[in-house]
């Protein structure tokens, strides 16, 4: 049947029929389905006109089905069980779904997530597969559109259909490796414009350029420091902490996330220096559209990112 034809059925009818193949009585389907023996005789009538076919004849026992309602009675059961199964909540099993997800986010975020979520997958839902790509300027478009699900990020204005979850604040502060000459103090601003930087983007969109501007390039402007001196401008963290590692260079990133990272290339942290007007606190969030918020997947996933969060929160003594 053509989809604008059944547009046109009331899809009762189809109950109606499959009680009535059960019962074979029209008084007895009327009672099963609360409905007057009248008004039964009409449903019948108009299952009679929508296939064309008698679909019973009466005896002295009851109604007797034709030969095209014993070929309607093989498929109907199904029929009306799919039917009931779209129109139910389904029961999500992790241990036999399979599907993926669309993440977005900046690696600095997901470094500290994945691994830990991906364990999780491994253990508790091993049919889910997380897809991870770069934050970009469409990631808004492409969650509302439904071609993402989740996006990782700080905390901004969104429009009323975003579900925005908070993850925890960041606290900014200053990298640079242990061997520093800067390393065993908490510097000064003028002590750190003495040393080039590497300027790394966290939530960049287009291709980086040494022109662009970041939040700390414009406090110096507005407090009368000459512009600083840029050894390296990248949205790669890897490549990022590895000159750090091998260079004098600074770099500004948050005071205790990144741990492994931070032990294995060398590298400590001092915090902003004092006068130098800047946000404590970072919030980063987990944004969703509201099409998902009642999917069972979606909602399992949602929770075991929290609990990654605040597994790597509790440990590093910031809840």
């Amino acid at each position: 049947m053509a989809i604008d034809s059944l547009s046109r059925v009331d899809l009762n009818l189809l109950v109606a029929l499959h009680v009535l193949l059960e019962e074979r009585n029209v008084t007895r389907a009327a009672q099963r389905l609360f409905v007057t023996q009248p008004a039964m005789s009409k449903t019948l009538s108009r299952l009679r006109t929508l296939f064309d076919d008698p679909l019973f004849t009466r005896s002295g026992r009851g109604l007797v089905p034709t030969p095209r309602a014993l070929e309607i009675a093989q498929a109907l059961p199904t029929v009306l069980n799919d039917v009931s199964l779209v129109l139910q909540n389904s029961e999500f099993e992790p241990g036999t779904y399979e599907g993926a997800i669309q993440i977005v986010g900046p690696e600095f975020m997901a470094v500290q997530i994945m691994p830990q979520l991906a364990t999780i997958l491994r253990d508790e839902a091993p049919g889910l597969t997380l897809a991870l790509s770069n934050i970009n300027d469409l990631s808004i478009q492409e969650l509302e559109s439904g071609e993402i699900d989740y996006i990782l990020e700080v905390e901004k204005q969104l429009p009323s259909d975003f579900i925005v979850t908070p993850l925890g604040n960041f606290t900014p502060a200053v990298w640079m490796r242990s061997g520093h000459p800067l390393a065993n103090k908490n510097p000064t601003l003028e002590e750190m414009l003495e040393y080039p930087f590497v300027q790394y983007f966290l939530l960049i969109a287009d291709k980086v350029s040494p022109l662009t501007e970041s939040r700390f390039d414009r406090t110096l402007t507005s407090m009368g420091y000459p512009t600083r001196k840029k050894a390296l401008v990248t949205d790669q963290l890897m490549t990022a902490l590895s000159t750090l590692h091998s260079t004098d260079c600074l770099m500004l990133a948050t005071t205790d996330d990144l741990e492994q990272e931070r032990a294995f290339y060398d590298i400590v942290r001092r915090p902003y220096p004092e006068g130098l007007d800047h946000n404590p606190d970072i919030p980063a969030v987990l944004v969703q559209h509201r099409r998902t918020i009642n999917s069972p997947v979606h909602n399992w996933l949602k929770e075991k990112i929290l609990n990654v969060v605040m597994g790597i929160r509790r440990d590093r003594g910031r809840d």
